[in-house]
């Protein structure tokens, strides 16, 4: 077997598919230290997920240190046994509140959630009808569960309907979806689909990742775009990107969905309660979030500057306004090189390729924070500009 393990990691590194790691010696923020970097190893990061740059945030961090002293360390066990604690009820409350749900379950992250989600709910004689693009938790989610299984073209409303109609013999039919993909940064149609899942007398299922907290007039994510908050039924969402940056995820919507999910979600039940630091932290995040929309604002502005100075420069970037903006590549190897030469030029970005993403669209896909200035953004784009020609340069010579 080692043999055979040694042949395919051999083989994953000569199709440029390798994924190194990086390693940062610094908190995470726009700008960060990496071992054997550049200008004394602070780069500026164009890659994380800290879209309203909370991570961070010296008031994030107060809270977490206070509940350190005031709650411990960890809970050494699960929910149900001796895990929950008052701060637990009270970030589920807050994060029902500010999604217009009825009930909120906390899980160790967004990943355990839709783990936990699909097989406690659905049985043989039930369908889940779900996008191609969706996450992998989502698909795993899917397989645990005894569901018969359907997928529509990304965001293509005519397909869905073919499979909701496929599905119609099915006791209860689901359709699942990614409110934005993580990839290509694109939206979910969540007003259409709604619209399809009250034709066709199907559940509605988001998983709100990439847009809770700053996607919306509230921050609430993208049913909050479309105005469906009322017609969403089932809402998973992490704790790890825009609500402080750490970890941890949830299912909010209706409550006897959740109470279910308490009763028999292995991934809940079976995993050790979020700890009381993440927990206290996520609530000041919230609160934070709720209290204006100054970070919000400031986000979308970035990922504007950053999109029209890109494609003013020639990169494909691919459409839309989310922070996620892919810069489109193809080769594998090609955006490997690219990001290895915006880090020397002292930019943070990851080349994606398969299996994260198709063969042949690999891509950086860089991300924008609140906490970029526009400086900071005219220096990445610059630099974007600088590898290309180097790279085009080397390519020439050899």
């Amino acid at each position: 077997m080692r043999d055979d393990l040694t042949t395919t990691i051999g083989e994953i590194r000569d199709a440029g598919l390798y994924k190194s790691e990086r390693v940062i010696t610094s908190p995470q923020n726009s700008a960060i230290s990496v071992a054997n970097g550049k200008s004394g190893g602070t780069v500026l990061n164009f890659c994380a997920n800290n879209y309203l740059g909370l991570a961070d945030h010296p008031e994030v961090i107060a809270a977490a240190k206070s509940a350190l002293d005031e709650w411990g360390f960890g809970m050494a066990s699960v929910r149900f046994i001796c895990g929950t604690q008052a701060i637990h009820k009270e970030l589920e409350d807050a994060l029902s509140t500010f999604l217009g749900a009825e009930d909120t379950i906390l899980y160790s992250s967004c990943f355990d959630a839709n783990g936990g989600l699909f097989e406690t709910l659905l049985g043989a004689e039930d369908a889940v009808i779900s996008d191609e693009l969706n996450h992998a938790s989502i698909i795993d989610g899917i397989r645990l569960s005894k569901a018969k299984r359907y997928r529509y073209k990304n965001r293509d409303m005519a397909d869905l309907e073919a499979q909701l109609k496929d599905a119609a013999d099915a006791r209860y039919r689901l359709i699942a979806t990614d409110g934005v993909f993580s990839m290509d940064g694109y939206v979910a149609p969540l007003d259409e689909i709604c619209d399809l899942a009250e034709r066709y007398d199907a559940l509605v299922m988001v998983d709100d990742s990439h847009a809770v907290g700053f996607v919306g007039p509230d921050g609430g994510g993208t049913p909050s775009l479309f105005g469906v908050k009322d017609r969403v039924d089932v809402l998973t969402g992490t704790l790890g990107k825009a609500l402080g940056g750490a970890s941890g995820g949830y299912v909010s919507g209706r409550r006897e969905i959740v109470e279910l999910l308490r009763q028999r979600s292995r991934p809940y039940l079976f995993s050790n309660s979020l700890a009381p630091s993440v927990t206290a932290a996520s609530l000041k995040a919230l609160q934070l979030i709720g209290g204006t929309s100054d970070l919000r604002d400031k986000l979308a502005a970035n990922t504007a500057l950053f999109r029209s100075k890109m494609t003013e420069a020639g990169f494909d970037v691919l459409a839309g306004d989310h922070p996620i903006s892919p810069v489109m590549i193809g080769d594998a190897a090609e955006a490997g090189r690219l990001a290895d030469k915006l880090l020397e030029l002292g930019v943070y970005v990851i080349g994606f390729s398969y299996p994260v993403v198709p063969h042949g669209k690999a891509r950086i896909r860089t991300q924008l924070s609140a906490a970029h200035s526009i400086e900071d953004v005219e220096r990445a784009v610059a630099a974007f500009i600088e590898a290309r020609a180097a790279l085009s340069s080397d390519a020439g010579t050899s």
